[in-house]
Formats: C-alpha cells, structure tokens, sequence
C-alpha cells in the first residue's frame, strides 16, 4: 500500500467515527485498527488528529490542481477550481460537517484550520490566474477565502446529489467579488477601500424539481 492508499484508508475511518460520534471523539488508533492500517505508519504520518484534516485540505488542492490545462477566464477557473475542491469534501460528507459543527468549540483547530485555508485559497487564486503578490495580492486572497467560505456554508446545507444550491452560491459570491474587481479583467482598487464581502446567508435548497423564482426571473431579464 503506498502513502496515498494508507492515507485515504485512514481519512475514511477516522471521517467515518466522525459522523458517528462527532470529531473531538475521534481516535486516529480506533481508525487504524478500522482500516487495517499499521499503528506505527499512522503515529508516523499523523502525530496529531489535526494532521489528518491537513492532510484532506492537501488532497483536496492536488484535486483542484491536477488539471492545469483548465481554460477561460479567471473567474470561470477559480469556480472550476473550487469546485473541485467540493468534490473531495463531498466523498466525506458527513465526517467534515461533523468537524465544521465542532469548530466553534476548539479554537485551536479553527485557528490552525484558518490558516491553512488561506494557503489553499492563495493557490486557488494563483491557479485562476489571479495575482496574490504585494499588498493588493493580500487582499485578493482574503475575498476568495470569503468566497470559500460561503461556498462552504452552503454546501454544508445543501442535501443534493448534484450540489446545486452550491453551486448557485458560490456563482453569487464570485459576482458580487467581481464587482470588486476580483478578476484580472477588471481595473483593479482605485478607492483605497477594502471590499465588503459580507454575502447574503445562502439559500437553503430546493425541493426536487422546483422552480428557482429569483433565477430564472434574472436569466429572463
């Protein structure tokens, strides 16, 4: 079993005590024993439980990343990317809301999680052809972790197979970003003022098969 093997077997046990106990109840022994995995290998890849969330934001990246021959535009590519970040969180559904529940009552790992997202983003960002350097860089990857993080939230709501709600989301967040002259299209800041990203709370889901009023009266429009 190679390293990627090893440390899938282990995302999915560990994602699995999750959703059945809550994260702050996970053992990364209990899930090794799970898995059939060595209890060695796993003290060795993973010293601490937050490791193996590192770890999942690190797969989902290389996901996102792995086809560099995206085209488009910029915000077409970050929705692509981000998107495809989803996709890995969804395999692991109900384990990682299970960790986002948990997040307001551990500091720490919401602080070193933070962290961690706002690297993922910066790549993200870089990855759709957006510039991340100097001052305005900064400010450049702080709205797509705003993005991110509404996208998030939404896709924590949303209970569809086919993530549209999410989807319709993060198209929210992208064009109220664009507005702040996000892409490299537009002229960039010229007001010397930080954009508000304050999105709305998304929607919650449709039922199958009906009608989204509001989107299909902007698209008749």
């Amino acid at each position: 079993m190679d390293t990627d093997d090893f440390d899938t077997a282990l995302l999915t046990a560990a994602m699995a005590q999750a959703e059945e106990r809550g994260w702050s109840s996970v053992s990364l022994l209990d899930a090794a024993r799970a898995a059939g995995l060595s209890f060695s290998e796993t003290r060795t890849r993973f010293p601490l439980r937050a490791s193996l969330l590192l770890r999942l934001g690190r797969i989902a990246d290389d996901s996102a990343l792995a086809d560099d021959t995206a085209s488009g535009n910029a915000r077409e590519r970050l929705f692509d990317l981000l998107m495809r970040r989803l996709d890995v969180f969804q395999l692991y559904r109900n384990g990682i809301k299970s960790v986002l529940r948990g997040l307001p009552f551990d500091p720490p790992l919401a602080l070193l999680l933070g962290g961690a997202t706002v690297e993922s983003m910066r790549w993200m960002a870089d990855a759709a052809g957006i510039t991340v350097t100097g001052v305005m860089g900064f400010v450049r990857v702080n709205m797509v972790v705003g993005i991110w993080t509404h996208t998030l939230r939404a896709w924590e709501k949303d209970e569809s197979e086919d993530m549209g709600s999410t989807m319709a989301a993060l198209d929210q967040a992208l064009d109220k970003a664009a507005r702040f002259n996000l892409f490299p299209a537009d002229t960039g800041l010229n007001d010397g003022d930080l954009p508000d990203l304050d999105f709305a709370e998304p929607e919650p889901p449709l039922p199958p098969n009906a009608k989204n009023t509001t989107f299909d009266e902007k698209l008749d429009g």
